[in-house]
């Protein structure tokens, strides 16, 4: 048994020798020394320069731009994909939108958003048909009245001296023009009594 005992101890310590040349070419070190020559180990001198792979960084885990260890993909794998969960996320947004409209259709109207901005709306509106025909037919006698006074004051500057300004024109304006010029001067009045309030 001893024999046994003796190859188990001496297979272990090859394995572990090996296993310390292999993590010495890993890490670039020099392989460390077996236990007969651990004891002779000699401590390093103040002098001699570190090592460049111990005082720089490798590029290989490191991030320059983040200045940090790498953390994986720069890109997911499934980047620009569609997915299933994609298209799930999307179903449940739209589900509850729609529970969101439906449980709004399903309260009761609310009467105080349904009151119009003015109480005499609907007055208005009924009278509106009404007054179409009014406001033609005031259109009309306001147009007969300057109509009216212009051939009065024609009539009276004929009477007064004829042609009293040197190339003989007819005094006054036409009653096209002057009834233009009076639905002006009525939409500027509405503007300004519409801004005052």
């Amino acid at each position: 048994m001893s024999s046994n005992h003796a190859n188990l101890d001496a297979a272990s310590i090859d394995r572990k020798a090996r296993l310390a040349k292999l993590a010495a070419l890993k890490r670039k070190q020099p392989e460390p020394e077996t236990e007969d020559a651990g004891a002779s180990e000699e401590l390093p001198d103040a002098d001699t320069e570190p090592e460049v792979t111990r005082t720089y960084l490798s590029g290989r885990n490191y991030d320059a731009e983040a200045r940090g260890p790498k953390l994986g993909f720069e890109q997911g794998p499934q980047e620009g994909q569609v997915t299933l969960e994609t298209q799930a996320a999307e179903i449940a947004k739209a589900t509850a939108e729609q529970a969101k409209k439906d449980a709004e259709a399903d309260q009761p109207i609310d009467l105080f958003k349904l009151q119009p901005k003015k109480p005499n709306w609907d007055l208005k509106r009924d009278l509106d048909e009404k007054l179409k025909i009014l406001d033609v037919r005031t259109e009309n006698a306001i147009a007969r009245l300057v109509r009216q006074r212009i051939e009065a004051a024609q009539r009276l500057a004929k009477e007064r001296g004829g042609a009293s300004n040197g190339e003989g024109e007819e005094v006054g304006m036409e009653g096209e023009t002057l009834v233009e010029g009076i639905h002006m001067r009525e939409r500027e009045e509405e503007k300004d009594d519409d801004e005052t309030i």
